[in-house]
């Protein structure tokens, strides 16, 4: 099993920053890649960027330029979100993407809230 636990997150000004922080623990060995999702109210939850082990990466069209995604190491994984507007408020969920015997699986933080306002 592998435990996600996230930090960072909060309110901040439109045109501000924000850092998001996860760190899972247990079978990291399992682990394939990391990422950050986000869900706002009455939308289906979206993925904003990740990245393999391999340093691969990956981020939805609206981030593209905004937000940073890294990771120093396996277990961890940071976003970097900068430019923010009121349109990136949600709650953010880090993700693991796992492979045990040959089989794929999600494993996700608690979430934490983005407010975007003035």
């Amino acid at each position: 099993q592998v435990q996600l636990v996230e930090s960072g997150g909060g309110l901040v000004q439109p045109g501000g920053s924000l850092r998001l922080s996860c760190a899972a623990s247990g079978s990291i060995f399992s682990i394939t890649s990391m990422g950050w999702y986000r869900q706002a109210p009455g939308r289906q939850r979206e993925l904003v960027a990740s990245m393999t082990n391999g340093g691969v990466t990956n981020y939805a069209d609206s981030v593209k330029g905004r937000f940073t995604i890294s990771r120093d190491n396996k277990n961890t994984v940071d976003l970097q979100m900068n430019n923010l507007n009121p349109g990136d408020t949600a709650v953010y969920f880090c993700n693991a993407r796992l492979i045990v015997a040959g089989i794929f699986y999600n494993r996700w933080g608690q979430g934490t809230q983005v407010t975007v306002s003035s």
